[in-house]
């Protein structure tokens, strides 16, 4: 059984209650989410709290996972995200202390390829698609999709209309979704 398949069935099993699973479950994906969350909140203890709120969340949530929506590796990747960027509001800290323009250079640091299980072939995949964008979308769509800053954020960065952000991340998404399909 490859590991996929072993964190979509643990993951089925938990939404039924079954505790053993949900361990064994935790063994398997906990050193990545971990490394999730202290990539984004950049404090050890933070990101053990993160990872604790992780886990309560996909106890409580995991018959809500559907395998034909998409893989529960990543589904449990962005529940570990999502709950890293809610920790660092609540300090009122920026997530990952992003500053305008701090673009350049950033596609390199938006994926760990050692984490990936093709080689890196999909990181460099979309570094490369990244690199097709202006400077202005590619920082735009690595700081609300990898640093989770909202529209309204990148607006004041960008001293622009929440809806002009919203109409370059789209385009920069289009363009992205057409390279990554090539």
């Amino acid at each position: 059984m490859t590991a996929d398949a072993e964190i979509n069935d643990l993951l089925r099993m938990t939404a039924t209650g079954d505790r053993a699973a949900f361990r064994l479950l935790y063994d398997r994906a906990a050193p990545k989410l971990f490394g999730i969350a202290l990539k984004i909140c950049r404090d050890r203890t933070l990101a053990e709290d993160v990872l604790q709120e992780a886990f309560a969340d996909i106890w409580h949530r995991a018959s809500r996972f559907d395998s034909r929506r998409g893989d529960a590796g990543a589904w449990l990747a962005v529940i570990a995200r999502n709950r890293a960027v809610d920790a660092l509001r609540r300090q009122g800290r920026g997530v990952m202390g992003a500053t305008r323009h701090e673009g350049s250079g950033a596609v390199e640091d938006a994926a760990d390829p050692a984490m990936t299980d093709d080689g890196g072939v999909d990181y460099l995949t979309l570094v490369d698609c990244l690199g097709r964008l202006d400077e202005r979308q590619r920082d735009l769509v690595l700081r609300a999709y990898y640093r989770g800053e909202t529209r309204e954020e990148l607006a004041r960065a960008f001293d622009t209309p929440v809806n002009t952000v919203k109409t370059w991340l789209r385009r920069g998404l289009l363009t992205l979704r057409t390279c990554l399909d090539e």
